[in-house]
């Protein structure tokens, strides 16, 4: 579903990403894994657009990854994303968060749209949250409606950018439950995240990104629990252990 092929990106001077490959199959669930400033999060802004690139390709169902592309329109309705810091509309509801992205980009209707997004919200466990706005949710109440959110435009996949890393430590297991169940419903995620715990049990595939390149990759427990290279092994050295 997702082909990456030769990506390289720079920020001026600073080449981030060094010729990644990847390809992700419809409902596989794909962790990225590294240090910060290895070019993890570049890799999801690159897919959804947020970010053009220098070289190389990137193909979502078939259809190329260019900014100045219309197609990008498609991509980005088909291709939904969830940030560290949740991006909600303060002064609006969380069901009105929730449903912005369908009934402004895809132009669906209001009502049948509010009915889907309190579906979403009962799927996260924030049905009674409905008419709250931000300020008054917790941090981990906030990404699953950033989560809701991604589900409403009714995504092909998912791009999950350390959605975890802002959350206090005891709010952090209630966005990595959401994230399972949709795991275990077939939804295709790519993950960025330190979680090495969820990604040991969640993930089809881990990737373990250092200097903009793919060091290692491989099924979760290869990868984390007897990694082939001694980068790999040093990181998580000093993931595991602090």
């Amino acid at each position: 579903m997702i082909n990456i092929h030769n990506l390289h990106k720079a920020f001026g001077a600073n080449e981030v990403l060094k010729g990644i490959d990847l390809k992700v199959t419809q409902g596989e669930v794909v962790c990225i894994i590294g240090p910060s400033g290895s070019g993890k999060s570049t890799i999801l802004r690159c897919i959804n657009g947020l970010e053009g690139y220098e070289k190389g390709e990137i193909l979502v169902d078939g259809h190329l990854v260019n900014r100045d592309n219309k197609e990008i329109i498609w991509i980005r309705t088909h291709v939904a994303m969830v940030f560290q810091r949740f991006n909600l509309f303060p002064h609006r509801t969380v069901l009105e968060n929730v449903i912005e992205g369908p009934v402004y980009v895809k132009k669906e209707d209001r009502n049948r749209t509010a009915d889907r997004g309190c579906d979403l919200l009962q799927q996260v466990g924030l049905a009674n949250k409905a008419d709250a706005y931000p300020s008054q949710l917790s941090g981990g109440q906030m990404q699953r409606v950033a989560i809701a959110r991604a589900l409403a435009m009714q995504p092909m996949a998912i791009l999950f950018d350390e959605p975890t890393s802002a959350l206090d430590p005891e709010l952090v297991g209630e966005v990595l439950n959401v994230m399972r169940n949709l795991a275990e419903q077939g939804m295709t995620m790519i993950v960025v995240t330190h979680e090495m715990a969820f990604a040991k049990e969640v993930a089809d595939r881990v990737i373990f990104i250092d200097g903009g390149i793919i060091v290692e990759e491989g099924a979760p427990k290869e990868v984390l629990t007897n990694p082939k290279q001694e980068r790999t092994r040093d990181f998580l050295r000093r993931v595991m252990h602090g």
